[in-house]
Parts: structure tokens; C-alpha cells; sequence
């Protein structure tokens, strides 16, 4: 007998998906809106897996990663149910905003209360509809505004292993066994029982085509993972070129030792040692000039966009790795194995730009 899988108060069988909506509080306009979620169950029973994205509302690169999981092809196969959810933050993303319309995050509001703020209702009805009736999850960020991450999975490691499997069968060159945060999404689940695996890549705003690439392989991978797909079938050659991911024993950000306009100079992935030059620090003029130093040796996962600094600011994140040399070499076999450039097959879509 098939086990029950209902949300929102609608029963979805076996074999169909359906498009449920969740009704949130209504705008000063009284124009109603709605938490949109794509239910796919597969005809056999088998694990739950949300995948959520824009719980900042200006965090778009999820919403296209769950577009294209959506016409996946293999999803005909699925075994158990896949609920996908592109905009949580609705609210913040209608205003192309990080944050609620009270300027509070999200991300930090959980498990929230259906008798609290605006913030604290959402989360909670996300929490218990949709959170709560699975097993795992998938929470795709990005980096704040004028800040971009290199393509990382955050998770916390338990004694099981299973939370360690699941983040290397995701395939991004990096993972950080991450603390569980306050008022989190991740630490609500974790709550529940429900294992969550955050990925971080690109910066607010915009789409960055190797982040979102990566994001929707790295999903597919998860199910794989978990017995929802099978195997996927690939030649021998591409097998080998499969870039596995290091795990990050801890990591640093880098802030700006005075305000001025900074000269960045490594990129994304860049190895680097302690206390190599990352950039330079000065006035209009160039007058007063300071060198920003890294302070450990590790690899660049995230680093500020814009050069326009204020003294304390972050402006680098570095990850330290028992061995950098290896870790810097995940990264560029993913970056080789991602990008488009590597398409044996031209896709059906042009990639974004």
C-alpha cells in the first residue's frame, strides 16, 4: 500500500505531479500571495526530497536551478516524491530583496509561529507543509549583493556518514562541515530529522551559468544518492574527469584593514598562501595605500564584487584544507568538467550569459 503524501490539504497519488499553493498574508493592497510549490511523485514509494530556493529573495540563481530540474527527463523514473519549492521569499523577491518587507531575514526566523510576524509565519507554514513531510532537503543560496561564492555545500556532518555522502555525491569542489546557525532553515530541519544541504554559488542578482549547472547536476546527483534516480550512465572517459569534492577543515574571511577603493586580484579557486598579497587598498588618488594580506593558506570560495570597501568589511572567504594543492586541483577539474565548454553534446538550451 502506497504511503500517504498530502500538501496543502491536497492528496497527490502516485504518478502525478501537481501544482500546490500555500496561502501566505496578504499584501497592504490586500493582494493575496502564494507560496508555489511543484509536487512530482513517482509511481514507486521511496525517499522525500524538498529543494527550495530564494529564502532571500534576491537569490535568483536557485529558481533557474529548479527550472531545469523540472524538465528533466529521468524525473519519469522518479522513485518517491521531489517538492519543489523556487521562491520561498516571496515577498522579498517581488521586491528583488534580500529581506521581508520588515527588513527581517528569513533565513533566521525559523522555525517561526503562525501568531508572530510576517517573517515568523512564513517560515512557519514553509516549515510545517513542506519541510516536515520529507526527509532531506536542498536549500540553494548565493552570495549577497557585490558578493559571489565559488560553488560549495555547506551541511552538517553526523556520526552516520549519510550527511557526508550526500554532500559528495553533489559534486561541488568544496564542502564545509558547517556549525548549524540560530534561527536557520538548516538548524529547523535538523529539528525535524530532516538532513538539509545548503548550496552556495554566484552573487545576488544574477545568473551565472556554471553555478546553476552545477547546482542542477548536483541535485540529480543527491537523488542518485538516495535511490529517487538511477545511475546515470556515462562513458568511461567522463567517469574518470568526475571532479570529487574536499572537505574544508575550517575557514576565514579576510576584512579590509582601512576604507578605500580596493584592487582585487584573485579570482575565484585561486590557491593561496600565507600572507600573499590578495589586493590593495587606497584613496581616489591612490595615496595611502595598504596591502591586503591573506592570512592563512587556502583556496578563494568567496570574495567581494565590488571594490568601493569600508574599513572591517569582508572582502575575501578562504577555506583552509589539510591539503591545498588537492583542493585547488578540485576546483579546476569541476570548473573543467562543468562549464559549458565541456558539452561533448551541444544542450538544448544556449547557456546563459
Amino acid at each position: 500500500m502506497s504511503t500517504k503524501v498530502q500538501i496543502g490539504g491536497s492528496d497527490i497519488p502516485p504518478g502525478e505531479r501537481r501544482l500546490v499553493e500555500l496561502r501566505l498574508p496578504l499584501l497592504y493592497t490586500h493582494t493575496p500571495v502564494v507560496l508555489t510549490a511543484q509536487v512530482i511523485r513517482g509511481r514507486r514509494d521511496g525517499p522525500r526530497l524538498f529543494v527550495c530556493a530564494a529564502i532571500h529573495g534576491d537569490e535568483i540563481n536557485g529558481v533557474e536551478i529548479i527550472r531545469r530540474l523540472r524538465q528533466c527527463p529521468g524525473l519519469e523514473r522518479l522513485r518517491g516524491t521531489l517538492i519543489l519549492v523556487p521562491v520561498v521569499n516571496v515577498y522579498g523577491f517581488v521586491r528583488q530583496s534580500r529581506y521581508l518587507p520588515d527588513r527581517r531575514d528569513l533565513n533566521r526566523c525559523f522555525p517561526g509561529s503562525d501568531k508572530g510576524s510576517l517573517a515568523a509565519r512564513l517560515a512557519n507554514a514553509f516549515l510545517e507543509e513542506i519541510v516536515a513531510k520529507t526527509d532531506f532537503g536542498v536549500d540553494l543560496h548565493t552570495g549577497a549583493v557585490h558578493r559571489e561564492n565559488l560553488p560549495q555545500i555547506r551541511a552538517t556532518f553526523e556520526e552516520s556518514g549519510r550527511v557526508e555522502a550526500l554532500a559528495k555525491a553533489f559534486g561541488s569542489p568544496v564542502i564545509l562541515n558547517a556549525d548549524l546557525r540560530d534561527g536557520s532553515l538548516r538548524e529547523a530541519a535538523a529539528r525535524l530529522g530532516v538532513p538539509v544541504l545548503v548550496y552556495e554559488a554566484g552573487e545576488a542578482l544574477r545568473f551565472d551559468e556554471l553555478a546553476i549547472r552545477a547546482g542542477a547536476r548536483g541535485v540529480l546527483g543527491v537523488m542518485r544518492e538516495l535511490g529517487m534516480l538511477g545511475k546515470a550512465k556515462r562513458p568511461k572517459e567522463a567517469r574518470q574527469a568526475h571532479p570529487e569534492a574536499v572537505i574544508a577543515t575550517s575557514s576565514q574571511w579576510v576584512r579590509a584593514p582601512q576604507s578605500g577603493i580596493l584592487r582585487a586580484t584573485k579570482p575565484l579557486g585561486t590557491r593561496v598562501v600565507k600572507g600573499e598579497p590578495l589586493g590593495w587598498i587606497a584613496d581616489p588618488l591612490g595615496e595611502n595605500e595598504i596591502v591586503v594580506e591573506a592570512p592563512t593558506a587556502g583556496v578563494v570560495i568567496g570574495k567581494v564584487k565590488l571594490p568601493l570597501v569600508n574599513e572591517g568589511e569582508a572582502l575575501y572567504h578562504i577555506a583552509r584544507f589539510g591539503a591545498p594543492d588537492m583542493a585547488a586541483e578540485a576546483v579546476e577539474r569541476f570548473q573543467n568538467a562543468v562549464g559549458p565548454e565541456s558539452d561533448a553534446v551541444p544542450p538544448l538550451e544556449p547557456p546563459l550569459n
